[in-house]
């Protein structure tokens, strides 16, 4: 049982396999790509826990590899969704054919502790086109495609065809207007305060990144991280946000303010070999004590299953670094992850703050976090605090640091350094502040 377990988590994720993907088709673009989904598999961890349904989803995923050889990779895209690319220049009759050899196989049952389970699957396949390398066409068009077999009551199975669309100019621009921004100096950090809630002392700094765009003015992240992905600029992107982390460090300390800079690091950037050495670089260079620095992880990327991360981040705790989750609960009810990975701080998701007043089980939720947290000795950050009221519950729930827009949206560093050698920290009045303290 040890062993399936860890054979599970040795498979890419998402993240990992489209690493892999991205390589392999700027070698040689003629690829399948399968999306293969277990049907009702939720059932199965429901009825019998999920320690066995991720044995039999190991199960699952070994005998697919060794169903298609050791040409083809296999990642796990998601908890029960596996891609699966084959090389090679495929027809739809023969991407047909490799579904039908995938369901035969699998008539076979999986047995685990006496307990058999026949695996059936929803199949979504695309052919690359010749010349096409943009590896996110190829995989929108897999995920349209089991799209598709999903909603087909009879086939389970349906293969799309990727078209041929050019660039639009705008998306053309989009790519070297973010190569320019790079190179120019037009990316620049804003911090949003963490506070102390007890006395409304600034105790950290996250960094959030804006582009100040020639002609759009002040762009916040949404709207050009995903032609980062798109054009594999993620690393590049990830990495200017982190040395500008630690010059802000570096700016902090230098106006003697103790804060503790929180970076937010990409998914990318935790599958690069070179995270570690570069952090130490910077930390020389600097002058920065690592403990003054903490990386910031998505929930979905500290779910991941991968050795490699998993390595990175015992590597980066190691330090002195401490490492905090964000956004949590926000996207998945699997607390094992949790459990799992070393982590200093937890911080909540403001969906349930900002329903703190109006809803009674984020309440529950966030009381539940404390526990969780106490328990790994994590500390609990709550975001989206945005009224007194908000303020006042966390206080007595025993929350202790805090941030959102009560105490200060995200501000340029001359701004943030203003708020920390003043009291006018919610509402920009002193008066204001004392009655609350």
């Amino acid at each position: 049982m040890n062993f399936i377990y860890r054979s599970l988590s040795t498979i890419p994720n998402r993240y990992a396999f489209l690493d892999r993907i991205d390589k392999l088709v700027a070698e040689n673009e003629q690829v399948s790509l399968l999306l293969i989904d277990v049907v009702r598999f939720s059932d199965v961890s429901s009825s019998y826990g999920y320690e066995v349904g991720d044995a039999i989803l190991a199960q699952v995923a070994f005998r697919i590899k060794n169903l298609f050889g050791e040409k083809a990779l296999i990642g796990r895209i998601s908890g029960d969704i596996f891609g699966l690319v084959l090389p090679g220049t495929h027809s739809d009759l023969q991407l047909q054919k490799f579904y039908a050899h995938l369901t035969d196989h699998f008539k076979t049952p999986i047995t685990f502790n006496e307990q058999a389970f026949v695996a059936d699957f929803n199949v979504g396949a695309v052919a690359n086109n010749q010349g096409n390398r943009d590896i996110t066409k190829l995989f929108s068009g897999a995920e349209s495609a089991l799209k598709q077999a999903k909603a087909d009551k009879y086939k389970n199975f349906h293969v799309v065809r990727i078209h041929e669309q050019p660039n639009s100019g705008r998306a053309l621009a989009l790519k070297a207007d973010l190569k320019r921004a790079i190179n120019n100096d037009e990316l620049e950090l804003y911090f949003q305060p963490k506070v102390r809630l007890s006395d409304l002392t600034i105790t950290g700094a996250e960094c959030l990144l804006r582009w100040n765009h020639p002609l759009d003015g002040v762009i916040v992240p949404g709207v050009f991280i995903e032609a980062a992905e798109s054009y594999n600029m993620m690393n590049e992107l990830g990495y200017w946000v982190l040395e500008a982390g630690f010059r802000s460090a570096f700016e902090f300390e230098m106006a003697r303010q103790q804060v503790q800079v929180s970076i937010n690091i990409s998914p990318t950037q935790l599958y690069d070999s070179r995270l570690l050495s570069k952090i130490n670089d910077l930390a020389t260079y600097y002058g920065i004590e690592l403990s003054n620095i903490e990386l910031e992880l998505t929930e979905d990327v500290a779910l991941s299953s991968s050795l490699m991360v998993k390595k990175q981040l015992s590597q980066l705790k190691a330090t002195g670094m401490t490492i905090a989750v964000d956004d949590f609960g926000k996207g998945y009810s699997n607390l094992g992850y949790i459990r799992d990975i070393a982590l200093d701080t937890i911080k909540i998701d403001k969906s349930f703050v900002m329903g703190l007043d109006t809803n009674p089980v984020n309440k529950a939720i966030i009381e539940a976090t404390q526990v969780i947290a106490n328990a790994k000795n994590c500390s609990v950050i709550a975001e989206g605090i945005e009224t007194m009221e908000h303020l006042h519950v966390l206080r007595e729930m025993g929350v202790q640091t805090g941030q959102g827009f009560l105490f200060s949206k995200a501000v340029t560093i001359a701004d943030f350094l203003e708020l920390t050698q003043s009291d006018l920290i919610v509402g920009d009045s002193l008066a204001y502040r004392n009655r609350v303290g």
